[in-house]
C-alpha cells in the first residue's frame, strides 16, 4: 500500500503502526551530516533492548523501523523511554545538534507481555534541582523545581520560579535537568 506524503519537504512518513517521525532539524541539516544517516537496525536494537522483547512478539516492537528513514547520524547513544502511560509506544531520541525523535509502536495485544520495568525516579515532583541550558560552547544554570517525577533520560516539566512558565528538560542525573539549546 502506497502512502502519499502530505507533509512539507524534509518530513518523512512511515507506516503509522511502526514509527512516527517528528523532525527537529531541516532536511538540509540532516543530509549534510558528516556521519551520514542512522541505520534503522540501530533503532531496532535499541528498542528491543529497552523492551526486552523481540520484534513482532508481545511487549516488543510491532514491526521493524522503516528502512526508508533518513535520520541524521547520531553522535550520542540513543535515548529510549516509554511514551505515555499506556506503554503502547517507545520514544527513541537522538540528542545533539542534529537531534530527532521517533515513536515506535509496541505490541501490547494479547499474550503475556512482560511487565514494564520502569526506572526508579531520579527526580521527584517538588524536588529542588539545577536547570542547565547547554549549547555549543556554553552553559547557563539556575536553580529550579521539578513539576513531575522522572528517571534519568526522561523529559519532564520544570520551572525556575513559582510563577514562571513550565519548561521541558531532560534529566541528566539526580538533581540536574538539561535544556539543550540549538
Amino acid at each position: 500500500m502506497e502512502i502519499t506524503n502530505p507533509w512539507p519537504d524534509g518530513w518523512r512518513l512511515a507506516p503509522l503502526a511502526a514509527v512516527m517521525l517528528l523532525p527537529l532539524c531541516d532536511g538540509a541539516a540532516r543530509a549534510g551530516s558528516a556521519g551520514g544517516f542512522t541505520d534503522p537496525d540501530t533503532i531496532d536494537r535499541a528498542v528491543v533492548a529497552f523492551t526486552g522483547s523481540a520484534i513482532g512478539t508481545p511487549g516488543g516492537p510491532r514491526i521493524p523501523a522503516d528502512r526508508r528513514l533518513r535520520l541524521a547520524a547520531c553522535e550520542a547513544p540513543l535515548a529510549v523511554a516509554w511514551h505515555g502511560n499506556a506503554r503502547s509506544s517507545v520514544r527513541v531520541e537522538c540528542p545533539g545538534p542534529d537531534n530527532w525523535r521517533i515513536f515506535v509502536a509496541v505490541d501490547s495485544s494479547g499474550g503475556s507481555a512482560p511487565s514494564a520495568r520502569p526506572a526508579p525516579p531520579a527526580i521527584k515532583r517538588g524536588d529542588a534541582l539545577t536547570i542547565m541550558v547547554r549549547g555549543r560552547g556554553f552553559s547557563v544554570q539556575q536553580s529550579g523545581e521539578a513539576m513531575e517525577n522522572g528517571a534519568v533520560g526522561e523529559w519532564i516539566f520544570v520551572r525556575t520560579a513559582r510563577k514562571a512558565e513550565p519548561l521541558r528538560a531532560r534529566i541528566e542525573r539526580p538533581g540536574l535537568a538539561i535544556i539543550p539549546a540549538s
